[in-house]
């Protein structure tokens, strides 16, 4: 199979699809790597270091999606890409449907086959491909809020884990899941006081017995998070609902009881947010202020430390992009996990939570492919 790699053109996104390794595999298998001349650049991976891999260099994103069977990215196609891709072609990436319309009605237009990322699911009912980028989001939320809780920043002016004889912040993370497990690490490992919420007592244990009493947890009730979001310091969102839409835990009207200078950093973003106040932003202007409060909602965070998230993402996504490539949609049919990961067929949505979402027809793939 043609594998294509264009450059990511999302702003200040220097992840990218295949990493030189990646693509040694992809080679050693058969298969033929079509890549963007310097879309690696972002990780420090020259035309030459994809060369010497096996790669064929190509002077043009157009060439590439035109020369292509199978497009590999990162990030969501944006405007000018999703308009180059076409039907029978596969398209492997992160999509992120839920809150975004009019990308769902391009890849729908291309008649493309469309496998997302972040529904590809494996044997223990995890999300394998999304995990990677959720611990790296989950720790960098921490850095960030770091960052925009410094005076000159906006915010309180707090170290978070204080000094001897000064209260440290105080750090809550909405959703006890791959995220909000990493934040929470990060932010007890800084000596924060750490507070998790969420509504399963089993992964409440879990995380108890994890931390060994060095961070809170409690059962997410509506009073539970008004209590402590209005205490906090720093609240970060951490909740995933697979395929749809965040759903909407902290209001507008409740940002009037935060603290001033108190900081948001939205990591659900990507799903739409969990923070009603919550638009995307980038790394070019991440952060943006109401009634108050500090929000950092950037939508592709891994993206500035392209290095360590596209080695992690390669090592997840290696195996399935490596049998979409032998088997083409073949693969699909015979995998639940990718079947999992079909967002779009032929011009219809296959992802029931992304239909419901975005109040289209769902079409179940055996209707789909009929």
């Amino acid at each position: 199979m043609k594998v294509g790699v264009p450059k990511e053109i999302k702003t200040h996104e220097y992840r990218v699809g295949l990493t030189p390794g990646a693509v040694r595999e992809y080679v050693a298998a058969g298969h033929t790597v079509l890549f963007e001349t310097n879309a690696g650049a972002g990780i420090g991976a020259t035309d030459d270091n994809y060369r010497k891999a096996g790669a064929t260099i190509l002077e043009s994103a157009r060439e590439v999606f035109a020369s292509s069977e199978m497009i590999v990215k990162v990030k969501e196609p944006q405007p000018s890409e999703w308009t180059q891709l076409r039907e029978n072609q596969i398209l492997f990436t992160y999509l992120h449907l839920a809150p975004d319309p009019e990308q769902a009605k391009g890849l729908i237009k291309s008649g493309c086959t469309a496998i997302a990322y972040e529904t590809v699911t494996d044997a223990h009912g995890g999300l394998p491909l999304l995990a990677p980028m959720s611990e790296v989001a989950g720790r960098l939320a921490i850095e960030a809020a770091g960052a925009a809780l410094k005076r000159y920043g906006g915010g309180r002016g707090l170290l978070i884990g204080g000094v001897p004889g000064v209260q440290p912040a105080r750090i809550v993370v909405i959703g006890g899941g791959v995220v909000g497990m990493h934040a929470a690490r990060m932010a007890a490992g800084l000596g924060a006081e750490v507070t998790i919420l969420d509504r399963s007592l089993p992964r409440l244990r879990e995380l108890d017995e994890l931390f060994e009493g060095r961070v809170r947890t409690r059962f997410s009730t509506i009073e539970a998070v008004e209590e402590e979001v209005f205490a906090a310091d720093v609240v970060i969102g951490a909740v995933l609902v697979p395929g749809a839409s965040a759903p909407k835990l902290v209001s507008r009207s409740m940002l009037s009881s935060m603290r001033k200078g108190s900081v948001i950093v939205d990591v659900a973003i990507d799903q739409g947010g969990c923070f009603e106040t919550s638009r995307p932003t980038t790394h070019a202007d991440p952060i943006f202020e109401v009634n108050g409060v500090i929000h950092y909602c950037v939508a592709n965070m891994p993206g500035a430390v392209p290095l360590t998230s596209s080695q992690a993402l390669n090592n997840a996504t290696l195996p399935f992009g490596l049998a979409l490539a032998n088997k083409g949609f073949a693969a699909v049919l015979e995998s639940p996990h990718l079947r999992a990961g079909l967002n779009v067929y032929r011009g219809r949505l296959t992802y029931k939570a992304v239909a419901e979402s975005l109040g289209l027809p769902f079409s179940p793939i055996e209707q789909a492919a009929a």
